[in-house]
């Protein structure tokens, strides 16, 4: 998954939830429309693919909305100094890619972008890239990386499993009890109050 664009700046600290989405447009649960709402209240707010901005972005409340009214705009990745936590729990739980950059790093994609260079958000690669090969590098969780390669949410990911799931419940094979002293699998949990496998060692 990579986003190319030229990216707008707005240098703003602390840019909370209400600046984003104000209240007023919080009636709706539905994820399209909000885009005309974005940074309502905020007529200085850049639009963008990429919006490169300052540091603590989406502070505030926790509303889901942020995200939705971001995505709607065609706002795909947001490069800051740093994220508040919901918001960036929200904004990957919904496709919206947020890179959290040092300080250094990210003074060399600001710079990177008033020279009107196109910057590329490369999420397989973890890594930021302009005028064909600078790059940094940035972090995202393992499992928030692979839903947004895939293109699904939490529940889609879920469902991804559906067909497993169901041969599962099909095979009453796959549920039977584990035989009294069967190796348990990788990853199992052990019987309360049994002896682990490393302490049955030491027994015999």
């Amino acid at each position: 998954m990579k986003i190319t664009a030229h990216p707008t700046v707005w240098l703003e600290d602390d840019v909370d939830t209400d600046q984003i989405i104000p209240a007023r447009f919080l009636k709706t649960t539905e994820r399209t429309g909000l885009g005309k709402h974005l940074f309502a209240d905020r007529p200085d707010a850049p639009r963008g693919p990429i919006l490169v901005v300052g540091a603590n972005f989406g502070c505030g409340s926790s509303r889901e909305h942020a995200p939705w009214a971001l995505l709607d705009a065609g706002v795909r990745a947001i490069v800051a100094r740093s994220f508040a936590d919901i918001f960036r729990a929200n904004a990957l739980k919904n496709g919206l890619v947020p890179v959290a950059l040092a300080a250094e790093a990210h003074a060399r994609v600001v710079e990177a972008a008033a020279s009107g260079r196109a910057v590329t958000v490369d999420v397989d690669a973890m890594m930021v890239s302009w005028n064909g090969g600078t790059s940094v590098g940035f972090s995202l969780d393992a499992f928030a990386r692979r839903c947004l390669l895939a293109g699904v949410d939490e529940l889609g990911y879920l469902l991804s499993f559906e067909a497993r799931i169901a041969a599962y419940e099909a095979d009453p094979s796959e549920r039977a009890p584990a035989r009294e002293g069967a190796p348990l699998e990788r990853g199992a949990a052990e019987r309360p109050g049994a002896p682990s496998r490393r302490e049955g060692a030491k027994q015999q």
